[in-house]
């Protein structure tokens, strides 16, 4: 099955660019470019696509926006946002998810990276880089108020759900945890979507936030060398 891409992006040569990259690949095709958010709307609309590739910093309407635009809209439910820029800040990060992103890389990710993050997105998984995943989560666990919130909320899941979300957390898809659990990829999907719904959350992405607020999963410190520098 042929994964349809829009591209939202005001720049136009780095917009050709992914367009002849994502064209390559056998089971991608760009059905669309947008110059900002207001086009990108609309363009989603007309031509349904899988995945929108979407800038943030965008003239008139930006990626933010239309991000919540396109993921609020019923008739767009099978599209998935990428949020794909230069600026990897923490609120950036958490606009995209509260609007209802599903992935969220920088722009100095690599062509085979990228391709695989649309493919991962189109499946329903979620996907940040390391920088947002950790100006993410520096964010919220510097609230204990959301921390103590986030724990209760999870109170609802089965112990099986619970066990999938931490999965999810650590970046694992679908596959890679039916292959961990013994146990079929839709059975993942599954657990996933229950979870997703017992805690009111729109994708994976808002449910690994919950899962390192509630110290479900926690994230692992800088390690240092011999000189105590940071790698």
């Amino acid at each position: 099955m042929t994964i349809r891409v829009l591209l939202a992006d005001d720049q136009a040569l780095l917009a050709g660019t992914f367009r002849l990259l994502i064209d390559s690949a056998e089971d991608m095709e760009v059905v669309g470019i947008a110059a900002n958010g207001r086009e990108a709307v609309e363009l989603a609309r007309s031509a349904q696509p899988d995945v929108v590739v979407m800038d943030i910093r965008m003239p008139g309407v930006d990626g933010l926006a239309a991000t919540q635009e396109i993921c609020a809209d019923p008739a767009l439910h099978g599209t998935r946002v990428l949020i794909l820029t230069t600026f990897e800040l923490d609120e950036y990060v958490a606009q995209a998810l509260r609007a209802g992103a599903s992935g969220f890389l920088g722009k100095d990710v690599g062509p085979e990276e990228l391709l695989r993050s649309i493919r991962a997105v189109s499946a329903g998984d979620a996907l940040l880089s390391p920088t947002a995943t950790r100006t993410l989560i520096a964010r919220y666990l510097a609230r204990p108020e959301s921390r103590v919130s986030a724990a209760e909320s999870l109170e609802i899941l089965t112990a099986r759900e619970r066990e999938v979300v931490a999965m999810v957390a650590q970046g694992l898809s679908n596959e890679e945890i039916a292959q961990k659990m013994y146990v079929s990829p839709l059975t993942v999907r599954t657990h996933v979507q229950r979870a997703m719904s017992k805690v009111s959350v729109q994708n994976r992405a808002q449910l690994v936030v919950i899962a390192f607020q509630s110290g479900l999963v926690r994230i692992e410190p800088p390690r240092q060398n011999g000189t105590g520098t940071r790698q």
